[in-house]
């Protein structure tokens, strides 16, 4: 069970770090650190739906397997953890342009 959360929070952590490929540069320039570097993030997004999908199925995989082997309520937090994780990437990743726009008012 331990590899399935493992795999959930890995999932969880690169959903999060996609999610943040285009609202990251913003706060970055935001405080002073921005560069041409900053252009990697731009291949990182075209990949961010398929991250967060394949991170959805990890931790919906990781609920289904502790629940079948009744081990869901020593893990639930830890699962609720990794579930809460992958939903603010998808908040983020939907709330996108907005969180941008924002930034972009505080330069």
């Amino acid at each position: 069970m331990q590899k399935y959360l493992g795999l959930s929070y890995l999932g969880s952590v690169s959903a999060l770090g996609v999610a943040t490929c285009c609202v990251l540069p913003m706060a970055m320039m935001l405080l002073g650190l921005g560069g041409s570097w900053l252009a990697i993030f731009g291949k990182i997004a075209t990949v961010s739906f398929y991250v967060l999908t394949i991170s959805t199925a990890l931790v919906a995989l990781s609920w289904s397997v502790s629940h079948r082997r009744g081990s869901i309520g020593r893990l639930k937090w830890w699962l609720a953890g990794s579930t809460a994780m992958t939903g603010l990437a998808w908040v983020i990743v939907f709330n996108e342009a907005r969180i941008n726009d924002y930034l972009i008012m505080q330069m």
